[in-house]
């Protein structure tokens, strides 16, 4: 159970249910006979039970936690399945399991998973829901059985699903994905969905078949059939990739691909290795990162900014000076911005009253916004009407330096570049825009980590490894942190001139806005990068 229909309410057991066409296209993957046993562990309406009886299957299984569901399929035991005590093994398992972050689960779900010896064995209360799900499916299929699951694709990459994924490299393959992005599958939900064939055995398959869809139009039964027959599809595209492998996050990559990404983190690996090593951390990444290199921070929380955004008027001298210059996510371009907006920022600890008469036009403004001001999410503490809600990372912001500013959110569905954006001191972010800063330790120019980062080379790396959720890609602190990045040795006389000449070059382009120096930025970035030892 993936999806809620339209106009019917989640309900605690994350009940989401399946498309018609899409539960068909699922059962035609299995390569199963008459004969086979089938088991749909969380069958919800019972969308997979129906296309399963209508194509002649009968040794079918299902359950199903609400006893208000599948009223009209005999096979069905309601009970959890997470504690159902199963004894059968089976060919197929299929379906579409519920996901629950942790935090939103009901009690009694946390408790069953807490009592739970595969829960504890395998997971902790970072992880979904889904994840059990997934694992003990898994333990109950008989050797060459089949697990064919749509669910979200995030568990397939995030640090919590490590001990999920180590298993299944341990115990199968995976055969084929159906990777589709932010295609609405199902009705208000935008995370991006995959359809997985999983196979069960010791055996490893030398590939996996990967096809991408990328529109965001209602999916068709001729599409997913065209998909599943890897025929042509403008926004479709099919790959094959290496096994996953133990201990890594998986992607949906070419080998290609893959191998151009590790080449980018080996040119930024660390100096002095050894100094790295930290034998209490798993999987370390050893190369050095902008984390290392800078100062990250999500800009400033206003609650509502329209009420604060000034549009021109005339203002008294007092009102000119309790401004704040602003540049806001939708103004930024690759290596530069193109407007400033002024917000109105009293830090002053004043009484309403005495706002009105000292701030006239700031009072005005703020009276056709005053309810929904005082209806604004409050932080640490409650903040009045005419105060921004959070000012989080001012001390920051309020540096007299040089900053990138970037999207704290970039869709890249028609589009291959960020907007790493090179903005003066005395300028701040709003909580649309992430800020970057030099460490005081830094000897690279903060021209040169710009250009870095609005290389090509960062952008792929960012669109396979970085906090993507559909055609979305996340510029909060802690992914910018762990980008790599390519720092300077500063013995080596070559890198300084290289370092040196792209700092020149972007200085003359952010002036000049002639492409010839990004041309020229480019190549030497290149340079830097597929020549890591001179």
């Amino acid at each position: 159970m993936f999806i809620v229909e339209k106009n019917k309410p989640k309900n605690k057991f994350g009940q989401y249910f399946t498309p018609e066409i899409v539960a068909n296209f699922m059962i035609d993957l299995a390569e199963i006979t008459q004969d086979s046993t089938i088991l749909e562990p969380s069958c919800g309406e019972g969308v997979f039970l129906k296309c399963l009886q209508n194509k002649g299957f009968t040794h079918i299984t299902a359950y199903e936690i609400d006893n208000d569901l599948a009223k009209n399929f005999d096979c069905v035991k309601y009970e959890s399945f997470v504690s159902a005590n199963i004894t059968e093994k089976y060919d197929l398992i299929i379906g579409n399991p519920p996901y629950i972050r942790w935090k939103n689960l009901e009690e009694t779900l946390k408790n069953e998973l807490l009592n739970h010896l595969l829960w504890n064995k395998y997971f902790n209360s970072l992880c979904d829901y889904l994840y059990i799900f997934i694992l003990k499916s898994i333990e109950l299929l008989k050797d060459k059985g089949q697990l064919i699951f749509i669910c979200p694709e995030y568990w397939m990459n995030t640090t919590h699903a490590d001990s999920l994924r180590n298993y299944m490299v341990m115990n199968g393959y995976f055969e084929e994905i159906y990777h589709f992005n932010e295609t609405p599958i199902f009705e208000k939900v935008t995370v991006s969905i995959v359809i997985f064939k999983f196979v069960k055995t010791k055996q490893t398959e030398p590939t996996i078949k990967v096809a991408k869809f990328y529109a965001q139009q209602k999916l068709t039964a001729e599409m997913l059939q065209a998909l599943k027959n890897k025929s042509y599809l403008k926004e479709a595209e099919y790959l094959t990739v290496s096994p996953f492998q133990l201990n890594s996050r998986w992607l949906l990559a070419s080998d290609e691909t893959q191998l151009a990404l590790n080449a980018l983190e080996k040119a930024c690996k660390k100096k002095n290795q050894h100094e790295a090593l930290d034998l209490f951390k798993e999987n370390l990444e050893e190369y050095d990162r902008i984390g290392d290199y800078c100062d990250i921070g999500n800009g400033l929380v206003s609650g509502l900014d329209k009420a604060f955004q000034l549009n021109g008027h005339i203002l008294s001298e007092k009102e000119q000076k309790a401004t704040l210059k602003v540049i806001k996510a939708k103004d930024l371009q690759p290596f530069f911005s193109k407007n400033i907006t002024k917000y109105i920022f009293i830090t002053e600890n004043l009484q309403e009253e005495e706002i009105q008469k000292e701030y006239p036009y700031f009072w005005q403004q703020f009276q056709a916004y005053k309810e929904a001001l005082e209806k604004r999410y409050q932080y640490k503490n409650k903040s009045n009407y005419w105060e921004w809600a959070f000012l989080r990372n001012f001390k920051l912001f309020s540096k007299n330096e040089k900053r990138i500013f970037v999207p704290c959110k970039e869709r890249i569905s028609n589009k291959n570049y960020f907007r790493f954006a090179w903005v003066e001191g005395g300028i701040y972010p709003t909580q649309d825009v992430t800020a970057i800063f030099k460490k005081p330790t830094t000897k690279e120019s903060i021209a040169y980590i710009l250009a870095y980062l609005n290389h090509q080379k960062v952008f792929d790396w960012l669109i396979c490894k970085g906090i993507v959720k559909g055609n979305i890609v996340e510029f909060s602190e802690k992914p910018i942190s762990s980008i790599p990045f390519k720092a300077i040795d500063w013995a080596n006389e070559n890198e300084v001139k290289i370092h040196d000449s792209i700092t020149k070059k972007t200085m003359q382009y952010l002036e000049s806005k002639q492409d010839t120096y990004l041309i020229e930025i480019n190549f030497l970035l290149n340079q830097l990068l597929n020549n890591p030892k001179w």
